[in-house]
């Protein structure tokens, strides 16, 4: 029975078990008459067990719904694993054949035996899913926070619908927190908040915490759902003055009279105190994510901003347990000056090779939600401004070419149209030198969320990987328009177009979690529905802009081999073919044909990393 309550079949291939009952002595008496025939006969026979205790195993399921995103077959009915990787693919019959013969070729002195003395070979274990279940390969998410997940998950604001709701959690979570009650001094740190969702749409202020009378006088410091804003108590001003008037890539939103209200967005937030790095706070957020990860089939996470203490702190899991999880982290320095010193390289590093450190990740805007996206015009429903570049094209431009004549790959945050522009024009300047090339250095938009259509086709053109996450798409999608206006939302989650503008047709795909939601199945059914979870778009059930919608194929896709691909890793994982490292999952449901409202019913019932079940049960 797997721990989603859907059994799970197992059975040999040619009778194996782990106990002999009347029927089995029968047949060992019968080989053991063979065997001595033979030996009369004068035969040289190497003596073989009834049973061969392999741990070699084949998963395979009899209406061929194994998808392994491996054009040359991309259905079987089997995979088989021998060790870490995935051996051979194919029909159980053909595969249990050429399973014998590989083992029998392993032994000294074995002579292959026609039937029925072949009774002596050994027989492969063979796991038989259910059959409405399917097999795919390791989900990769490609842009998420791994710590600050499980930061998020101890004081998660996303649901709250009103300041008045916020004062309600907080209040709760410091009456169920004595040392917190106890401790006025104590940092009260949270995260999800987004007034988009509270009637108004307008933001929260430093004194909305003082109408609560637990809270008066606390050191509360909440982030935005996007974690490009801060909102900050008075107490928390007052031990952060004198404030400067401007910050370079940042704004500190003041009141009429020219008073900060306690929200500081992008680079104005590095201002804001918080409680230093912690290795036992870490590992408790590292706990929480991977296990979460796991449930949901995420065998890969790219780390989307690891500084140096974390990337330490991963480096020091891998060196003294078992990791779970394989880890693609972006390092990630708040400097303007070269700064590659300051991470270690790592290649499939530590125990089972699970962590690589090869790619370092840029800044140039905010975001959407908090008017930080630079545009190339002034916001729609805000002509005031046009966003916040957090870094001058020229400072970026010089850090792109150090770090990339240094070997790392470059991921770079872009959301709004003139940010993407800005990189593109640097990218491209830099692709012009022969002594770059991009299937070396593999660079990266992450988002890549506005773009004018004629750069959405350069990226095709120079061959920048545009890693995407489509679950923002449906989540922006009841603002977004009001925000860019009739034009410029053209070009906005285009994941048809950038796809399609592809050299190669990568478009890698991933949830920003805990921005968005961790399970790997929200973004898939938002790439081929564009609807929220409950089927609905501003355009009515045929969802937001359909014509931008990717196919079941190209989501699987998108989140397994083109993610590969986007961490050089397109040889090892990705798919489930021959000589790959066997990362599979195994769902209840056929994701790729099930009617889409069914999509987000779909459990997990394993995830597999090299071969061994890190969740559920095979």
């Amino acid at each position: 029975m797997s721990s989603s309550g859907v059994p799970v079949k197992s059975e040999p291939a040619s009778g194996q078990s782990t106990s002999i009952n009347q029927p089995q002595r029968r047949s060992w008496l019968t080989r053991s008459r063979f065997l001595a025939l033979l030996v009369a006969l004068g035969a040289t026979v190497t003596w073989l067990k009834p049973e061969t205790h392999s741990l070699d195993y084949a998963v395979c399921s009899a209406n061929r719904k194994v998808y392994t995103v491996d054009s040359d077959l991309p259905n079987v009915q089997c995979i088989v694993v021998h060790d870490t990787l995935i051996s051979d693919t194919g029909d159980l019959e053909d595969i249990t054949l050429r399973w014998r013969q590989r083992q029998l070729s392993e032994i000294p002195g074995v002579i292959q035996l026609p039937w029925p003395f072949n009774l002596l070979e050994p027989s492969l274990r063979v796991i038989t899913i259910q059959p409405d279940s399917i097999v795919v390969p390791g989900l990769t998410d490609a842009h998420a926070h791994m710590l600050q997940y499980g930061f998020k998950m101890n004081l998660n604001l996303e649901d709250c619908t009103s300041v008045d709701e916020v004062l309600s959690y907080l209040k709760a979570y410091v009456i169920s927190n004595p040392d917190i009650l106890g401790d006025p001094t104590r940092f009260i740190e949270g995260m999800g908040w987004d007034q988009n969702k509270w009637l108004g749409a307008q933001y929260p202020h430093a004194d909305d915490f003082d109408r609560e009378p637990l809270l008066r006088g606390r050191r509360i410091s909440l982030a935005r759902i996007d974690v490009h804003a801060s909102w900050v108590s008075n107490r928390v001003l007052q031990l952060m003055a004198p404030l400067p008037e401007n910050v370079d890539g940042g704004l500190i939103i003041r009141d009429e009279h020219g008073k900060p209200t306690g929200i500081f967005v992008d680079n104005a937030m590095d201002l804001v105190p918080s409680q230093p790095f912690s290795e036992t706070r870490a590992m408790e957020y590292f706990t929480r994510a991977t296990t979460d990860a796991l449930a949901v089939g995420l065998t890969t996470v790219h780390d989307a901003m690891s500084v140096p203490e974390e990337i330490r702190f991963y480096k020091k899991c891998q060196s003294v347990e078992h990791v779970q999880l394989r880890f693609y982290l972006m390092g990630s320095v708040n400097s303007d000056d070269y700064w590659g010193d300051q991470i270690p390289r790592l290649i499939q590093h530590g125990v089972g090779g699970r962590l690589t450190v090869r790619s370092v990740k840029l800044f140039t805007d905010g975001a959407l939600g908090s008017f930080g996206a630079a545009l190339l015009e002034p916001y729609s429903d805000n002509p005031s401004t046009s966003g916040i570049m957090r870094v001058q094209p020229e400072a970026l431009a010089k850090l792109v070419r150090e770090f990339s004549t240094d070997g790392w790959q470059v991921n770079i945050h872009c959301i709004g149209d003139r940010a993407n522009h800005v990189v593109l024009d640097i990218y491209e300047d830099m692709l012009a030198n022969a002594s770059f090339s991009t299937d070396n250095l593999r660079p990266r938009i992450e988002h890549a969320q506005i773009l004018t259509q004629h750069d959405i086709k350069r990226t095709g053109k120079l061959g920048v990987i545009p890693s995407v996450q489509p679950t923002h798409a449906t989540s922006d999608m009841w603002y977004a328009e009001d925000r860019l206006g009739p034009k410029r939302i053209q070009g906005a989650y285009a994941y048809r177009a950038m796809l399609d503008a592809s050299p190669n047709r990568v478009l890698p795909l991933g949830s920003d979690f805990p921005v968005e939601g961790i399970n790997p199945l929200l973004g898939f059914y938002a790439a081929v529905s564009r609807l929220s979870v409950k089927g609905s778009s501003p355009h009515g059930p045929g969802g937001w802009y359909p014509s931008e919608r990717l196919t079941r194929a190209e989501a699987l896709k998108g989140m397994t081999l083109d993610t590969a691909y986007a961490s050089f890793s397109e040889d090892t994982l990705g798919s489930l073919s021959i000589g790959k490292k066997a990362d599979f999952v195994v769902l209840d449901r056929d994701i790729m044909t099930v009617p889409v409202e069914d999509i987000l019913g779909a459990k997990v019932t394993a995830t597999v990393i090299d071969g061994e079940v890190e969740y559920g049960n095979l």
